[in-house]
C-alpha cells in the first residue's frame, strides 16, 4: 500500500493489466452481483435529473422497478447502491442487438443530452474506492468475468492506474493522479511490480 494525500493505495492498482474487453464480457459487470452500483449521496440527485432523458431506453422491468423504490436503495450493509432488476441487472442498462449490456446514462451523455457521465463507482470499474473516515482505499477488485479484461491487459501491458486515468482524475483530481503517476514510476524504479 502507498499513500497519496488523504487516500490509501493497494499495490494492485500499480501491478495488475487491465483494458475492458466488451466483446468477450458484453457488459456482465452491470448485470452481474448481489447488488447495484455504489452511488455517492451527491450522485443521486443526477440520477434522478438523468431520468426522464434516459426513461424511454429502460425496459419495462427497469421502470417499473424505478417507479416502486427509485433509482437507488441501501444494501445489505445500509451503501446506497443503484436499483437492480430481477436480482441481477442495474435499471439503468440497455442492450444492444448483438446482446451487450450498456450504460443509458453513458449512452445519454454521449450523445450530449445529458452532462453527467454515470456513477463514479461504474466509471472507475475495476477500483473500488472505501471510505474510512478521514482516509479512503482504493483497491483493485478482481472478477472473474473480468478475465478477458485482464488478459488483454497483459496483451498491451496497460496498468489499471493507466486504463483508468480519467475517472481517477473525475473521482480525485489531476493534481492526485500526477502524483500517483510519481509514485508509480517510483515503484517501477524499485521493482515492486
Amino acid at each position: 500500500m502507498v499513500q497519496i494525500g488523504d487516500v490509501i493505495v493497494a499495490l494492485d492498482v500499480f501491478a495488475e493489466k487491465f483494458r475492458c474487453n466488451l466483446h468477450a464480457c458484453r457488459g456482465k459487470c452491470c448485470i452481474e452481483g448481489d447488488a447495484g452500483a455504489p452511488v455517492e449521496k451527491e450522485e443521486l440527485e443526477q440520477l434522478q435529473k438523468v431520468l426522464p432523458v434516459v426513461w424511454n431506453d429502460l425496459s419495462p422491468q427497469a421502470r417499473a422497478v424505478i417507479e416502486k423504490q427509485g433509482v437507488c436503495y441501501k444494501d445489505r450493509d445500509g451503501d446506497l447502491v443503484t436499483s437492480i432488476v430481477d436480482g441481477k441487472d442495474c435499471v439503468f442498462t440497455v442492450y444492444d442487438e448483438k446482446g451487450y449490456c450498456h450504460c443509458s446514462i453513458e449512452k445519454a451523455y454521449r450523445a450530449g443530452k445529458v452532462d453527467f457521465y454515470k456513477p463514479v463507482s461504474c466509471h472507475l470499474y475495476p477500483i473500488r474506492v472505501g471510505d474510512y473516515g478521514p482516509y479512503k482505499a482504493v483497491n483493485y477488485h478482481k472478477w472473474n468475468i473480468c478475465h478477458a479484461a485482464t488478459t488483454l491487459g497483459r496483451q498491451e501491458n496497460l496498468p489499471v492506474y493507466k486504463f483508468l486515468k480519467e475517472p481517477l482524475i473525475r473521482k480525485f483530481g489531476e493534481a492526485w493522479y500526477a502524483e500517483l503517476e510519481v509514485v508509480a514510476e517510483e515503484l517501477r524504479n524499485q521493482e515492486k511490480y
